[in-house]
């Protein structure tokens, strides 16, 4: 198969990569550059699982061709952080309870994170409705839309 070089900027830092003609961006992060954050669910676009962000907006990188993508900035779980520093929605997870088996958190993560960029009051059905692609078998979600909500009072505090 063919493979085409791709260039891009993955949590801040430059990446260069070959990928497969087809190849999903799931695959060239998890076995191309190890991001193991993203995790492999449906492989069809509906668990959510999967989630990142490319250029600020949240997409499934299972069904996002990574060949489209050089030049582009990708933004995953394991890139909230800041060094030891846990990101706020991250933190609110942790100390709320909102992950249980923990599979759906990093999609559940970007998700929140998309939804707190460009809306940082939201209100409870707003936060059901950003989380709504994604698909978690343990918590009931209502720990999940606790946690977003404290995160955004918590990140509006910081920005005061």
């Amino acid at each position: 198969m063919p493979r085409t070089p791709i260039t891009l900027v993955l949590n801040g830092t430059e990446r260069s990569l070959f990928v497969e003609s087809g190849e999903n961006l799931l695959d060239a992060l998890r076995r191309g550059i190890g991001d193991l954050s993203p995790k492999y669910g449906c492989a069809q676009g509906t668990c959510g699982t999967c989630s990142v962000q490319v250029d600020g907006r949240l997409q499934l990188a299972c069904i996002t061709l990574a060949e489209t993508l050089s030049g582009r900035s990708i933004t995953t779980a394991g890139g909230l952080a800041e060094g030891n520093e846990l990101h706020p929605l991250q933190r609110s997870f942790m100390e709320n309870f909102a992950a249980q088996c923990g599979y759906c958190t990093p999609g559940m993560l970007m998700a929140a994170k998309s939804l707190l960029d460009r809306n940082p009051h939201p209100r409870r059905q707003e936060v059901v409705e950003a989380i709504s692609g994604n698909l978690c078998r343990c918590t009931g979600y209502e720990p999940i839309i606790d946690a977003i909500l404290k995160a955004a009072e918590v990140m509006r505090r910081r920005t005061r």
